[in-house]
């Protein structure tokens, strides 16, 4: 059987997290997000999925492959 490829997402932070709760403030951090408009990748797992799902306001999300 011929393994599918691992999807990847791009998170971007388009909008600070100051004045949101300190738990989204974590979230963000905890994705790798340090600064307005830095990106990261990571595959895409339901725990990430999780994450973005609590800050979805916060970010961008695009899928690559």
């Amino acid at each position: 059987m011929a393994e599918q490829p691992v999807k990847r997402l791009r998170i971007t932070l388009v909008k600070s997290a100051i004045g949101f709760s300190e738990r989204h403030k974590k979230t963000v951090r905890a994705l790798g997000l340090k600064r307005l408009n830095h990106t990261v990748e990571h595959d895409d797992t339901p725990a990430l999925r999780g994450m973005l799902s609590l800050v979805n306001h916060l970010v961008r999300i695009e899928e690559s492959e």
